[in-house]
């Protein structure tokens, strides 16, 4: 049961310490984009979910300086069931500082009160949930498996006039190698700064390499993406009320902000230095917007301030960052001459038509948005098929392996990375195996499906073929039951601005 459908069911949670209703204010320990659930009444604590963490819920304790924030349940199915066994939230939040035989105390000295018991007897019969027996055993558990470095805090966090233990931030700028835009826990030298203020256009987009690093490892290289504030204004006026609400955007929508979205810029920069080539390794990027486009209650990321700080940068502008590292092509550290750099734009996702079931022998005729060309997708097979093997066989979790598999082909051909048919939904998650007949599944979006699925959906991949025809297959979402009515897209892919190359040093 997820938090939409449990709201439907109008059961009060606050007599157990979980207050859904009201405003929630936001604490200087309130995770980055933290969605906040309910809050407890006491001492400012409140749960929510972080986005980059799926479903998992979060315990937020601000008078717990320096020890905010840790994870109380897997999903809000899985809360329920903990509240069931042990009564109330307030066990859950305070688990992590306890031992066994301490948690068993708690229980035994505050037992559920009859209205309390009211409640909960309320969820088991209109949620049709049990008991987690162990409550400690679960939580203990997660938190052990949860790395709390990884939790995105505001610049309020390292604030040390707002929280008496903030971590102290680096008072020097220093860029290394491995780390991106983010230094904690750097070790080594620093790259040597080299200063270019370099600009050029790339379309309508201007950028800025104010400098790259020489690091022992490879040079780092800094983007800065000028963006125009009316642009970045007029793409949060548009979707921030739509994240603000509590439901979930469907694929297509999140493919269509994410389309929209003038941060998002997709690219691959290769760098030749001293005539050698040296290819990118990885990348980073993070964004500054300006007061004039921020969302009420949203606050920028510490590291984006210390970039338009460092660079001079005009902060009434909007800003996309990139930091790439790119490993030296030489066993030493060169002495570096001259720097030229490629820029190579990713394929831009767009969407095609939608067709449902389709039977054997049927042709499904459409216009290329982009080339403008007439294709026909032939549809050779339709069957349901099921995957097997040690990939899909796990201790704790099971996963989905029912699919339909489509056979097609493609007049005239299109390169294979320009177009591709997938489901319009996506793969059901792997589930926790149930440890007892009584104990309900629950999702679980820590584990993934690795041999399937991706960014641009399910598999596509050729098959021998005749008639000098290349047949092509597209799979379906996984599930743990066949689907009998399956929606396909189209999608195409295409490069929509050219590379270009341009002299640094």
């Amino acid at each position: 049961m997820d938090i939409k459908s449990f709201k439907k069911t109008k059961i009060d949670l606050s007599l157990l310490g979980f207050d859904m209703n009201g405003d929630f204010e936001l604490y200087y320990c309130t995770p980055k984009k933290a969605q906040i659930l309910a809050s407890s009444g006491v001492d400012g604590i409140h749960y929510c979910i972080i986005p980059q963490f799926g479903e998992i819920i979060f315990a937020v304790s601000p008078m717990n300086f320096g020890d905010c924030v840790h994870p109380i349940a897997r999903n809000f199915e899985d809360l329920l069931c903990l509240l069931l066994h042990c009564g109330d939230i307030a066990a859950l939040e305070q688990c992590y500082a306890w031992d066994e035989e301490q948690y068993k105390a708690f229980l035994t000295d505050n037992p559920a009160t009859e209205k309390q018991q009211a409640v909960l007897s309320e969820i088991k019969s209109k949620c049709g949930l049990e008991p987690i027996s162990d409550s400690f055993a679960y939580v203990k558990e997660l938190q052990a498996e949860f790395d709390l470095s990884q939790i995105p805090y505001t610049e309020d966090y390292y604030d040390p006039e707002m929280n008496a233990a903030a971590p102290e931030v680096p008072a020097e700028w220093a860029v290394y190698f491995e780390h991106g835009f983010w230094n904690k826990n750097a070790k080594g030298k620093p790259g040597e700064e080299i200063v270019l203020n370099k600009t050029f256009s790339w379309g309508d987009e201007i950028w800025h390499i104010p400098a790259v690093y020489s690091c022992s490892k490879g040079l780092v290289i800094d983007f800065c993406v000028e963006i125009q504030p009316e642009k970045e204004k007029a793409f949060i006026d548009k979707w921030y009320p739509t994240l603000e609400k509590d439901e979930r955007l469907t694929r297509e929508a999140h493919e269509q902000m994410d389309q929209e979205n003038p941060m998002e810029i997709g690219f691959r920069p290769c760098l030749f230095v001293n005539g050698k080539e040296i290819i990118a390794k990885h990348g980073t990027s993070i964004s500054w917007i300006p007061e004039s486009c921020l969302p009420d209650g949203v606050i920028r990321e510490i590291e984006s301030k210390e970039i338009i700080k460092h660079y001079g940068l005009d902060e009434t502008r909007a800003w996309s960052f990139h930091r790439w590292s790119c490993p030296w092509a030489t066993k030493r550290k060169p002495e570096i001459k001259s720097i030229k750099l490629k820029l190579e734009r990713d394929l831009t996702a767009i969407q095609g038509i939608h067709f449902k079931n389709p039977s054997v022998g049927d042709v499904i005729t459409f216009v290329h948005p982009v080339r403008n060309t007439e294709h026909k997708l032939t549809v050779l097979g339709y069957e349901k098929q099921e995957f097997s093997g040690r990939g899909f066989q796990h201790e704790k979790y099971e996963f989905p392996t029912l699919h339909t598999a489509m056979t097609y082909t493609l007049e005239p051909a299109l390169p294979g990375r320009n177009f591709g048919v997938r489901d319009c939904v996506q793969n059901e998650q792997p589930r926790r195996k149930p440890r007892n007949q009584f104990e309900p599944q629950a999702k679980y979006d820590a584990c993934a499906i690795a041999i399937i699925g991706g960014a641009d959906g399910p598999t596509a991949f050729f098959v021998s073929g005749g008639q000098n025809l290349e047949q092509h297959c597209a799979l379906s979402a996984l599930r743990f039951a066949y689907a009998d009515d399956i929606e396909w897209k189209i999608v195409f892919r295409e490069k929509l601005m050219e590379d270009i190359e341009t002299e640094l040093l």
